[in-house]
């Protein structure tokens, strides 16, 4: 099952193994993607997370004078903001800063009838953001003729830890055959701010949200997990937490399948 919801985001075997870091393969891959497509460069959300540094600081390195990077604002967290804007420094990354909460209030206020209030745990309109920014990435996407490069990873893939046609509707995933840790790894090789690696991650759904909290699992026991998953052996790990990332990876497997379509 875990192979299966995978499989898109298995690397092209067309990319040289012998390469020395797991940097230079992710590069050849992304600009062997850019090339395939037609496509001038990358457009990314930079949401002040270790993801999309990761993402950014490797198409900056690929595409120097075609890549993009946007700030999409939604009620945020005014920290993410200044950790996005510090790395984009840092690098030279050129970027958009893309304030997205009148859009969202008005949308707010057509799908209910009332203004948006903030409402803490509402799924379905927290995801209204992650929706409204794929729909800004798109534009410049478009605009630009860059790919809409993903930030998600191997652990989030696991739990359905997305939102189907929001951070999920992207072009092509660098990052979704790493675990977290394996995130971290690469982002300390990459020069990444520490301030950046060591908070903790958040989809930034709503103020004070974080991954683990809303997974319910901690990252480094979820990747120990997945491993023991992929390996068929699960010694020493929680039997509850086994159960609850299986029965997460076969309810969300509808966000990384092709659409079903009726044969006559």
């Amino acid at each position: 099952m875990l192979d299966q919801l995978l499989l898109q985001t298995q690397n092209n075997p067309s990319i040289i193994s012998s390469m020395n870091t797991l940097s230079d393969k992710l590069s050849i891959w992304i600009k062997e993607q850019v090339k395939n497509a037609g496509a001038k460069g990358c457009v990314f959300g930079l949401s002040g997370g270790i993801d999309s540094a990761v993402v950014g600081v490797l198409c900056k390195q690929i595409f120097p004078e075609n890549v993009l990077g946007l700030l999409m604002p939604c009620f945020s967290n005014d920290e993410d903001i200044k950790h996005a804007q510090l790395l984009a420094s840092k690098f030279a990354i050129p970027t958009r800063l893309i304030d997205l909460r009148f859009a969202y209030d008005q949308l707010y206020v057509q799908l209910e009838g009332k203004p948006f209030e903030g409402e803490k745990n509402n799924l379905a309109a927290a995801n209204i953001k992650p929706r409204l920014r794929m729909l800004s990435l798109y534009y410049h996407a478009n605009k630009n003729n860059y790919l809409v490069v993903g930030t998600g990873n191997k652990s989030e893939a696991v739990m359905g830890y997305c939102t189907k046609y929001g951070d999920g509707g992207v072009d092509i995933l660098p990052l979704a055959a790493l675990l977290k840790s394996q995130v971290r790894e690469l982002a300390q090789e990459l020069g990444v701010p520490e301030v950046i690696i060591e908070k903790p991650p958040s989809a930034g759904l709503w103020l004070g949200q974080t991954d683990e909290e809303e997974m319910g699992i901690r990252y480094a026991e979820l990747d120990k997990i997945i491993v023991g998953l992929e390996k068929g052996d699960l010694t020493g790990l929680d039997e509850c937490q086994v159960k609850k990332v299986q029965q997460k990876m076969t309810s969300c497997a509808h966000k990384f399948n092709l659409l079903p379509i009726f044969q006559p």
